[in-house]
């Protein structure tokens, strides 16, 4: 498609601009690269060597966005928690810390996502097979 008869097309306009446009970083990565999980996660393995809990992509930013910031006591509450349901045999559990929800693959070790009282007015978690309070 031309544009007043001479001009170039859409097309030719989108690839030019791409083609000149600078790369963009992810609005959660930081200067260096590295994404808010990659800090979250080398930053647990500072305080605590090895943390048996690791943070996904998804649960590293609901932490970020709804600027939830864990203790040392809640992380370590939190890898106990985890822990228990594994050794209850729960696959997917909630662990609740405090007033903090933690959706948490036992298997892999890894925090689903999380919440706060704030962004979960109805208190409804699906897809679990059990619950710890930690």
């Amino acid at each position: 498609m031309k544009v007043n008869g001479n001009g170039i097309s859409i097309e030719q306009a989108a690839a030019t601009y791409l083609a000149n446009a600078p790369e963009s970083k992810s609005a959660r990565q930081t200067a260096d690269g590295k994404s808010f999980a990659e800090i979250l996660n080398e930053k647990g393995d500072e305080l605590y060597g090895k943390v048996n809990v690791r943070f996904s992509k998804h649960a590293a930013e609901r932490l970020f966005d709804r600027n939830i910031e864990l203790s040392d006591d809640q992380l370590q509450r939190l890898n106990k928690g985890a822990e228990e349901a594994g050794n209850k045999g729960i696959d997917s559990s909630l662990v609740m810390v405090d007033d903090l929800a933690f959706i948490v693959n036992t298997g892999s070790k890894t925090v689903v996502t999380a919440m706060d009282p704030a962004n979960n007015d109805k208190n409804i978690f699906t897809n679990i097979d059990g619950a710890v309070i930690a």
